[in-house]
């Protein structure tokens, strides 16, 4: 994942705020307990988002108190262990290890280096979620070459590039009738925006190095932001309608802050340039 997907602090209760770090937290130690210390290096805003809409519905959160692995002598608020975090832990040990031969395949024999040397570390790790999730991994890895293969004819469809990332995404969704089903839909286009999320943003240094970019491809060397706001917004407004099906208990003012808030504010980042600046923030209180 990207790093996209994050709430607006300065819009979220303390209680809202707190739940949101207590699963961050959580998923924190999960990936530490299942897949060692390199594990939670690689956790991020997009991963934690992952977790909330994985839960089951819950009236209220009761936190459990955990000692944090960047600091062991401090114990901090945590969402105690359940199926949903572990699923969590597992699809997100899978996907950073295919973004990361990703990289490898993107960035060439010397650029690739970093890439390849983390990914080599985490193949252990990686090994042990496959067989955790083999659905989840096999999709991932059949989605991923299908674009890899629209990348190498230089496809210039912005919807099939994004189709493919998008059921790549959606294929997290946990099969549970019709509430998997409200998963499906809200992943799938989730995916959708942070596939043209990324290209955009990736859209000047991709020119630069000659790379594949589908915006590139589709409106040519000067873009089309207006075009382009208008698809990422179809998907922002597909997000909220299968937000309002689903039953999230607790976490709905958490989700609702991300869809209506914050990933409207990061698509507005993107398309004027300050991105760069604002995923560099943290969103944690300074009193804690």
């Amino acid at each position: 994942m990207f790093g996209y997907v994050r709430p607006v602090r300065g819009e979220m209760k303390c209680k809202d705020f707190d739940l949101y770090r207590a699963t961050y937290c959580g998923l924190c130690r999960c990936l530490r307990r299942r897949y060692g210390l390199l594990a939670p290096m690689f956790l991020n805003f997009d991963f934690t988002f992952l977790a909330l809409l994985l839960w089951e519905p819950e009236e209220r959160f009761t936190p459990c108190r955990g000692r944090c692995h960047a600091n062991p002598l401090l114990k901090k608020p945590m969402c105690p262990d359940s199926p949903a975090l572990e699923l969590a832990a597992d699809e997100s040990m899978v996907l950073t290890w295919w973004k990361l031969r990703d990289a490898v395949r993107d960035e060439g024999l010397w650029g690739g280096l970093p890439a390849r040397a983390l990914s080599a570390l985490l193949r252990p790790a990686y090994r042990k979620a496959a067989r955790r999730c083999p659905d989840f991994d096999r999709a991932v890895r059949g989605c991923l070459e299908e674009l890899s293969a629209l990348e190498r004819e230089n496809c210039p469809s912005l919807d099939r590039t994004a189709d493919t990332f998008a059921r790549l995404l959606q294929s997290a969704a946990p099969a549970r009738g019709p509430e998997g089903r409200v998963l499906e839909q809200f992943l799938y286009h989730l995916g959708r925006w942070i596939y043209l999320a990324d290209a955009r943003d990736d859209l000047e240094e991709d020119r630069a190095r000659g790379r594949y970019n589908p915006v590139l491809a589709r409106f040519g060397p000067g873009g089309d932001d207006g075009a382009l706001a208008l698809t990422m917004d179809h998907s922002l407004a597909q997000m909220g309608a299968a937000l309002q099906l689903g039953e999230f208990g607790c976490r709905m003012p958490v989700l609702e802050n991300v869809v209506y808030l914050g990933l409207p504010l990061v698509q507005r980042a993107v398309f004027d340039g300050s991105w760069a600046q604002i995923k560099k923030q943290k969103i944690w209180r300074s009193d804690r």
